[in-house]
């Protein structure tokens, strides 16, 4: 898979000189010259933002905190601004590093690589959740309490995943089910308790530890 870089500059030199050498590395390459564009490329789910501060009409460090409204992925400020204060600002706005032009093409590459290696590592630790013995791939939907495979239902799994990714949160029936099932589900929150009961029922043959805990009056939470 080609990671896809976006590049937001006004100059032209620098959109070209950054594209040419970043497809040539492999990578999927969008190139924006004003804040507008780049808004509209952010449709394309870039894996790393490259953006320089000195923009026309919006700002770099106004359109970051634009752009953090709808994307998490990292962002590389182009700066010749040097002052600490300024890259406090620039961090503080939702960006993740800064590189100061003029600046060498191999130190922005290792840059880049190191926030998508990053990136890749926070992916894939979210998809595995350790609680002692027990374990919860979100990605296969299997749950292991040390070497046994705990079968679970379609929709058992689900409140497993949608609990234990909210360790701590307390959620009553009702949101439990407009969550799972939808508003239009044919039911009603009574299902979500029967359901705890089973998954509760199945972990209880191999630990005594309750993870979905009961807040009296209230409604369920993964214990922490």
């Amino acid at each position: 898979m080609k990671y896809k870089i976006l590049i937001i500059d006004d100059e032209e030199m620098i959109r070209k000189m950054l594209s040419t050498y970043l497809k040539a590395e492999g990578f999927l390459v969008y190139t924006a010259e004003y804040a507008k564009k780049a808004l509209e490329l952010l449709s394309a789910a870039p894996d790393m933002i490259l953006l320089d501060i000195n923009m026309p009409e919006m700002d770099g460090l106004e359109l970051c905190q634009r752009i953090r409204e709808h994307v998490s992925c990292p962002i590389i400020f182009l700066t010749a601004r040097v002052t600490e204060q300024d890259v406090i600002k620039g961090l503080s706005v939702g960006g993740d590093d800064y590189i100061t032009k003029p600046f060498r093409m191999d130190e922005l590459l290792a840059r880049i690589l190191a926030h998508l290696r990053r990136e890749e590592r926070k992916a894939t630790a979210l998809n595995l959740r350790f609680d002692e013995e027990l374990m919860i791939d979100y990605n296969s939907r299997m749950v292991f309490y040390g070497k046994e495979k705990l079968e679970f239902s379609n929709k058992e799994f689900e409140i497993i995943r949608f609990l234990s990714q909210n360790a701590g949160m307390v959620f009553d029936r009702e949101t439990i089910y407009e969550k799972l099932w939808g508003y239009d589900g044919e039911g009603d929150s009574i299902v979500v308790k029967e359901h705890i009961r089973k998954i509760r029922n199945k972990l209880s043959v191999y630990t005594d530890k309750n993870y979905i805990e009961t807040v009296w009056g209230v409604g369920y939470k993964w214990a922490k």
